[in-house]
């Protein structure tokens, strides 16, 4: 695995740890829970960067017979 991947998986791990243990405490942080939010988030959005679109392989341009169909 390369370092981005490692990264990005830390960011996951340790922002849901964070978030959880934010939210089970009884005298809730709100700035806590919402960095560890903020961590999954942003290791969850670097994880699905990576991840190619199903639509990759299909034709996307309309040609002039199928635009006045539309």
């Amino acid at each position: 695995m390369n370092y981005s991947r490692i990264l990005s998986l830390l960011c996951i791990l340790f922002g849901g740890a964070v978030a959880i243990y934010a939210q089970a405490d009884a005298d809730q942080n709100l700035y806590i829970l919402i960095g560890g939010i903020v961590l999954l988030m942003l290791g969850l959005y670097r994880i699905s960067r990576n991840i190619p679109s199903k639509n990759d392989n299909q034709d996307t341009t309309v040609t002039e017979d199928q635009d006045d169909e539309l």
